[in-house]
Formats: structure tokens, C-alpha cells, sequence
């Protein structure tokens, strides 16, 4: 199954993406994407200071305005692309 990183504070996002056997890993710090097919972040802070590093080769989902269900729906296209 694939590797799904969430932010900690998302965690309506983690129990829907656990409840459908994703196995999801909490994004504390900038090496935790690493491994992961896909992360979902808040986009609260999203390219505040125009620094861009590359950590994961996943995609990258912003949940910002989104549901649990909208943001794992996201996902699930962006896997089967």
C-alpha cells in the first residue's frame, strides 16, 4: 500500500486516508517525505520565503479548503496517474 505523509495538525486527513489502508506518516520535520508516494500539507505555509527544496519525488497536495474526503480523493488520482 502506498506511503502517505500528512502534516501532524491534519489529522481528519490521517484517520480517513488510515480508514482506506493507506499506511500514513506524520510530517514533523523536512525528512519525514522522505519514502513517501504522496504528501498532504496545510499550505498555511507554503513557500512563504520563495524557497523551494525538493525532499520527496511524490506528489505534493494542498488540503488547504479542502475536506478529508476531497483531500483523499486528491490522492487517489494523483497515485493512479
Amino acid at each position: 500500500m502506498p506511503r502517505i505523509g500528512v502534516e501532524q495538525s491534519l489529522t481528519a486527513v490521517q484517520q480517513e486516508l488510515q480508514s482506506r489502508g493507506y499506511d500514513v506518516v506524520q510530517l514533523k520535520q523536512e525528512q519525514d517525505a522522505n519514502g513517501c508516494d504522496c504528501c498532504v500539507i496545510t499550505g498555511q505555509d507554503q513557500d512563504m520565503m520563495g524557497i523551494q527544496n525538493v525532499v520527496t519525488a511524490g506528489s505534493v497536495i494542498s488540503a488547504q479548503g479542502m475536506s478529508a474526503e476531497e483531500v483523499c480523493q486528491q490522492v487517489e488520482q494523483k497515485l493512479n496517474q
